[in-house]
C-alpha cells in the first residue's frame, strides 16, 4: 500500500522507517553489535564536534529527493548546527552500519540516493567482520588499513579503535 508524504511524515514507526516512492521500507535495527558500535562511533565523532567543527547524528530523518526519505545509522555535518527538523541539506557524511539481514541491492539503493542527494562521503561498516567501506561520486574502496576518511575537512575513523573499545 502506498502512503503520500504528508501520512508518511505525520505516522511514527517504531523502529522509524524510510520512505521510498510512496513506499514505507523497514530498516533493520535492533541488534546489541549493531547498537554497540553505532553508538562508539557517534561518541566518537562527538568527542571531536568542536574541533573539527562537526556534528553527528543518530538516525536523523534526511529527505533525499521529494519522495524519498532515508535514515543513516549515522550522519556527519561540517559546520554550523541545522535548524531543520528533517535534513533537506546533505551531510558531509552518512553512515550504514550492515545488519546480519542486510541485502547487497537494498544497501546499494541507499548508498546511491546519499550520493545523488550530494553526500559527499557514504561509510558502510560490517559489526561482524570488522570491514568498512568508503563510497564517493568517483567510486568505493574497502579501508583496509582500518581508516576511513574525508578531506576538506580532513577526518579519520580509526575502526581498529572503535572496535577495540568494544572489547
Amino acid at each position: 500500500m502506498l502512503v503520500s508524504v504528508d501520512e508518511y511524515l505525520h505516522t511514527s514507526y517504531d523502529p522509524d522507517c524510510d520512505y521510498v516512492d510512496g513506499a514505507i521500507v523497514e530498516r533493520n535495527v535492533g541488534e546489541r553489535d549493531h547498537s554497540e558500535l553505532q553508538g562508539e562511533i557517534y561518541a566518537y565523532f562527538r568527542s571531536l564536534g568542536r574541533k573539527l567543527k562537526i556534528r553527528p547524528y543518530i538516525e536523523q530523518r534526511v529527505q533525499v529527493s521529494s519522495s524519498r526519505f532515508r535514515i543513516p545509522d549515522i550522519c556527519v555535518v561540517h559546520g554550523a548546527r541545522p535548524t531543520e527538523q528533517i535534513f533537506t541539506k546533505p551531510p558531509l557524511i552518512a553512515i550504514e552500519i550492515l545488519s546480519k539481514d542486510d541485502r547487497v541491492s537494498a544497501m546499494q539503493e541507499r548508498i546511491d540516493d546519499y550520493l545523488n542527494f550530494g553526500v559527499r562521503y557514504v561509510w558502510v561498516i560490517d559489526p561482524r567482520t570488522h570491514r568498512a567501506w568508503a563510497h564517493t561520486k568517483d567510486g568505493n574502496q574497502e579501508a583496509k588499513d582500518g581508516i576511513l576518511r574525508t578531506l576538506d575537512p580532513e577526518i579519520e575513523l580509526p575502526l581498529p579503535e572503535i572496535f577495540q573499545a568494544l572489547q
